[in-house]
């Protein structure tokens, strides 16, 4: 799968901030409790939402529900300036009911729903194997040549199939959308 740079750097940022925020310096395992006090700074984080986007994202770990696939790979090619608004992505994404109840923060912010979109690639970005997990950008380049390597072959590979269908779903989709294919 192809990754945006924009996204491709703030895979590891996004990472890094869930990794910082997972044990204490005794190791023990502390995520669930400063997320929660993350979330209670939702107020104040908003601020850094366009500067740091991966240090306000943390408070969506866990919070959303992908639907389509095919939809988010698709958008984590997009760069930020073409990225859709939030409410198209209704379709792909779902909300966890105690993120929802976050959004009105969100949204009240002139690049909320910019955002959340933001939000929602990242998180499917670190929660979905194949997605560009906590690969090395080392990894990455090797996947490249292997996606390219995949698509000039002729195996018939079942798995190539089924990403390149969902390639195609997610392109058609975002035209749906309004926006250009990038083929």
């Amino acid at each position: 799968m192809s990754i945006s740079p924009f996204f491709r750097a703030l895979r590891s940022a996004y990472q890094a901030e869930i990794d910082d925020l997972t044990s204490d310096s005794e190791g023990r395992d502390v995520l669930r409790k400063r997320l929660a006090e993350k979330r209670t700074e939702l107020g104040f984080l908003v601020q850094m939402m366009e500067i740091s986007p991966e240090m306000v994202a943390v408070v969506f770990h866990q919070g959303f529900k992908f639907k389509l696939p095919a939809v988010m790979e698709q958008l984590l090619q997009s760069e930020p300036e073409d990225l859709p608004e939030w409410d198209t992505l209704g379709d792909a994404v779902q909300l966890q009911p105690w993120a929802e109840a976050l959004t009105p923060v969100i949204l009240k912010q002139p690049m909320g729903a910019w955002f959340l979109s933001v939000a929602a690639a990242m998180e499917y970005m670190v929660g979905t194997p194949g997605a560009g997990g906590a690969a090395s950008q080392d990894d990455d380049a090797q996947d490249e040549d292997k996606d390219a390597d995949d698509r000039d072959s002729t195996f018939g590979d079942e798995d190539a199939d089924d990403a390149r269908l969902r390639e195609e779903a997610g392109a058609d989709w975002m035209a749906e959308q309004g926006f250009d294919r990038k083929d």
